[in-house]
């Protein structure tokens, strides 16, 4: 069964971030979500994922899917190094699978680095091979690429893509063009309240 979004609404007290919002998210399949800031998208990730709950609108289909998530702000244990962020998240993975992913996006020489240490761009990759690496059944990026270097950027992009082939992924961008490279099954545009 699809996910299936109907009539969501959302305000932080006056200001209304989504208003009869409804869409049909297709599993196995990526789909990509644009607006101007301020429209709702994080909002609808949030909501998505039960980390804040909608004023009126009902969300079916999610039960039981196991999430993953790359959010806005990396959040990675600072003390802890590139590798042991991934193997948190990860346990059964092996320490030769995180170094190979590691590897992939040319990080195997930070990899026992502390996050605190890392530049913002490999706190961003490192993130996200977190999030790739973890068991789920949906992945939601919000902003994943931010802070990518074009080349840097269409290297993560084409692993991404490798990687989340036959998953859900909900992938929130400001990017058609990063969108249309992950292969993006449709675009949904969260319009003017």
């Amino acid at each position: 069964m699809d996910i299936i979004i109907d009539k969501l609404s959302k305000a932080y007290g006056s200001q209304q971030v989504l208003q009869d919002f409804s869409a049909v998210i297709p599993l196995g399949k990526t789909t990509g979500i644009m607006a101007p800031s301020g429209y709702g998208k994080t909002t609808l990730l949030r909501i998505l994922m039960g980390l804040e709950q909608p004023d009126g609108g009902t969300v079916q289909g999610l039960g039981g899917l196991r999430q993953s998530a790359v959010f806005q702000e990396d959040r990675l244990c600072e003390n802890l190094s590139a590798a042991a962020n991934i193997r948190l998240v990860c346990p059964r993975k092996s320490p030769r699978e995180i170094m190979e992913a590691l590897a992939a996006l040319e990080l195997a020489g930070c990899a026992h680095q502390p996050a605190r240490e890392l530049s913002g761009g490999m706190r961003r990759r490192v993130a996200l091979l977190r999030a790739l690496m973890a068991d789920y059944d949906i992945l939601y990026l919000d902003e994943p690429f931010k802070g990518l270097d074009v080349e840097t950027k269409a290297e993560v992009i084409a692993y991404t893509r490798k990687h989340i082939d036959g998953k859900t992924v909900l992938l929130v961008t400001h990017d058609l063009e990063e969108a249309q490279a992950l292969g993006a099954h449709q675009i949904l545009e969260l319009r003017d309240h």
